[in-house]
């Protein structure tokens, strides 16, 4: 699943692609992807004849606004948006389109058809779901030493569990929480409310650090993560842990080991992270 990382760049990508566009009118072919409102026809009747005016982003979900509307959509395991001209060929694993009065579409693919779209008036987003209740951004002034700590003492869950909740923290997943722990040195099962005051600074100052170089760079390519213009991230060439189980640790030198943490799998350094 897409991480803040790779959320952050298609939102980037997509307001240089689709800003000031108008839209014609939407084709729909898996309605199911469609959460809000209930009838589709009256989700496309809202967005016809509306103008991008923005794409933004809160966690891991976009959020592309028009003059009168918030469309938040996430990409969960596998959606992709993609700017084609309408004569290009239609995958078959494209279920929404947004077709613009220029002659360019806005096409949604998504192989698992896991994605959804939640449509609000605009300034009405963030009071319900799936909004409402995420955490703080980690690049925003709410997301400070103390904040983190007063939620994790709250918690008896081990930290990769903690930090995997969008309550926390927003834009965490598996690959970020592995990484800001190894470079925190704080073992993954280890008890969230047991954080010293120093290991909890540390990880504070990995999580926003780790997140920005992953921005950076354009997210971490695992799977079949592009963005939406096609182009690969280049954070995976970074990652200290995530994916290289039984490798080598690039700083002590010993052999990484994956377990099941969080209700995921995760690869850690067990002389680095002493648990």
């Amino acid at each position: 699943m897409p991480e803040l990382p790779e959320v952050e760049t298609v939102r980037k990508t997509l307001q240089q692609l689709i800003r000031h566009k108008k839209i014609e009118h939407i084709s729909v072919f898996w309605p199911k992807i469609i959460k809000r409102p209930d009838d589709v026809e009256q989700f496309k009747d809202a967005l016809v004849g509306q103008t991008i005016t923005d794409v933004g982003r809160r966690g891991k979900f976009l959020i592309i606004y028009t003059e009168e509307f918030a469309l938040v959509s996430h990409l969960r395991m596998e959606g992709k948006y993609g700017l084609f001209q309408k004569e290009e060929q239609l995958d078959k694993h494209t279920h929404v389109i947004f077709h613009f009065a220029d002659g360019t579409e806005l096409r949604y693919k998504d192989v698992r058809k896991f994605g959804t779209m939640h449509l609000y008036l605009k300034g009405e987003e963030f009071n319900s779901l799936p909004l409402s209740q995420l955490g703080p951004e980690p690049f925003s002034d709410e997301f400070t030493i103390e904040s983190l700590g007063a939620k994790l003492a709250k918690t008896k869950r081990n930290i990769k569990a903690a930090l995997l909740d969008q309550k926390v923290v927003v834009g965490l997943g598996n690959i970020y929480v592995d990484e800001a722990l190894f470079r925190a040195r704080i073992h993954p099962e280890k008890p969230a409310d047991g954080l010293s005051a120093n290991e909890l600074a540390i990880l504070h100052k990995e999580i926003t650090a780790t997140l920005a170089e992953a921005v950076e760079k354009g997210g971490s390519t695992i799977r079949s993560y592009v963005n939406s213009q096609g182009q690969i991230g280049m954070f995976q060439l970074e990652l200290l842990v995530y994916g290289r189980k039984n490798e080598e640790c690039k700083v002590c030198g010993n052999t990484l080991e994956r377990i099941v943490s969080g209700g995921r799998g995760t690869v850690f350094c067990p002389t680095c992270q002493v648990k």
